[in-house]
């Protein structure tokens, strides 16, 4: 009896041992490296690459983002977050485009970031409509929406004056209507195809209806 009360100390003795190395090991074991945060924005770095020859953004979109070519977008005042997916998906070819495309694969996470917060950060200069004989129809689009077509409002995302919400929804207020009509028409016939939710709002409109809502959206400030 003294002889197995013996043996099953020591084999108790043993599997407090294992159970201390075990501890002891999972102590000394690295922890795992926490994900690093990306770098603070830097406006200023964001406005040398912006404005370098190598990128040539100012030549499409002037050198405060305010760009005098109704083609092309206006970038100042647009919510950082908005300009950084959109360059992000440039680059992975989430969102197509044959000019930007490859400038943006030039540009690091941290030079898109920069970017992306030096133009945010200028005011837009603001645009208007021109059509009066649609101002009405966009209008009436933009504020409430085509309710017998579901269509929504614009301003249910877009905010009433065009500001948009930060990190959800872009500025429209004061774009270009010829970007504006370029954008809903490619949304429409699924050329751009980086958001589900206004795929779906453009599948329902007309050309009438997207040159009306685009000219009114213009004129906002």
């Amino acid at each position: 009896m003294k002889l197995f009360a013996n043996f099953l100390l020591a084999a108790l003795m043993g599997v407090a041992a294992s159970a201390s190395l075990a501890a002891d090991e999972h102590a000394a074991a690295p922890a795992a490296p926490a994900a690093a945060k990306p770098a603070k924005p830097d406006p200023a770095k964001g406005d040398a690459v912006f404005n370098s020859a190598a990128q040539a953004c100012a030549s499409c979109h002037n050198a405060d983002g305010n760009s005098a070519i109704a083609a092309n977008p206006k970038l100042a005042q647009q919510h950082p977050e908005y300009i950084l997916k959109q360059l992000q998906d440039f680059k992975s070819g989430k969102r197509k485009s044959p000019i930007m495309q490859p400038l943006a694969a030039k540009l690091s996470d941290e030079d898109m970031r920069n970017i992306a917060w030096f133009v945010g950060s200028k005011k837009i200069k603001p645009g208007f409509s021109k059509e009066k004989d649609t101002v009405a129809l966009g209008e009436k689009i933009y504020r409430g929406g085509i309710a017998d077509r579901q269509i929504p409002a614009c301003a249910g995302c877009h905010s009433p004056n065009g500001a948009g919400m930060p990190a959800q929804y872009p500025r429209l207020g004061g774009q270009h209507a010829d970007y504006t009509v370029a954008q809903l028409v490619a949304f429409r016939d699924n050329v751009r195809q980086n958001s589900a939710p206004m795929t779906g709002v453009a599948a329902k409109l007309n050309d009438r209806e997207i040159k009306a809502v685009a000219d009114y959206i213009a004129g906002l400030r």
